[in-house]
């Protein structure tokens, strides 16, 4: 299934609530990080749950998309999404560098960035990415989002809208880098999503991309 056989925008009002829902739980989290008993990680993945169960469950032809990708060539998708996020990786890696380099500001931004994990233990967040954020952002931004809005608008305006939405809801921050960062990173994800079309590969590497740069290589020294 491609995405000119998925619903579009145009015929899907369910689509726009949820995107318009997804904004008004996105935004407030990137500004305020905790409400009430939940700090940014949990408050994170609750988002997620309620936004990828309420698309899930409305639109049948996306939950059919996914269960053919999981079914094709596994092996071969876990090793690119490998290949991939080491690749990312590697892109901000040296964008670390230079952004350093040409922003006096970009020190402070980028801990103020890994200032988001809180109080929050090392394994929890871990365990997080792996089962919750990591899937469920390439499930909602890509997989669902981007996905519908290209199915009315063609692939390249739907990535170039997906990207625009995702960098969006970091914009909030006000913090230059990480909005620099989810632009890069939507960009990247994106074009993966729109030239292999595998929730699976993206999910790959998302998560190990997300894991490799919070917590195993981070790159606020």
């Amino acid at each position: 299934m491609n995405f000119n056989q998925r619903r579009g925008i145009k015929n899907n009002y369910l689509f726009l609530l949820i995107l318009v829902v997804a904004l008004i739980v996105f935004i407030p989290l990137f500004i305020y990080r905790t409400i009430g008993p939940l700090d940014f990680w949990w408050w994170m993945s609750a988002n997620l749950v309620i936004l990828l169960s309420l698309s899930l469950l409305t639109d049948a032809s996306y939950r059919k998309e996914l269960t053919g990708d999981f079914q094709k060539s596994i092996p071969k998708k876990i090793i690119w999404g490998l290949v991939s996020a080491v690749l990312l990786y590697g892109v901000f890696f040296i964008g670390n560098a230079l952004v350093r380099w040409i922003f006096d500001f970009a020190g402070k931004n980028i801990s103020d960035v890994y200032g988001f994990k809180g109080g929050a233990e090392n394994i929890r967040i871990g365990l997080l990415m792996l089962i919750i954020i990591g899937p469920g952002e390439e499930l909602m931004w890509r997989g669902y989002m981007q996905g519908t809005f290209s199915a009315s608008l063609g692939k390249v305006k739907g990535f170039l809208v997906g990207v625009l939405f995702y960098t969006l809801i970091h914009v909030a921050t006000g913090n230059l880098i990480l909005i620099l960062a989810a632009l890069v990173g939507g960009l990247f994800w994106g074009w993966m999503y729109m030239r292999y079309r595998s929730m699976l590969l993206n999910i790959v590497s998302h998560i190990v991309w997300d894991i490799a740069i919070f917590l195993v290589f981070p790159l606020n020294g």
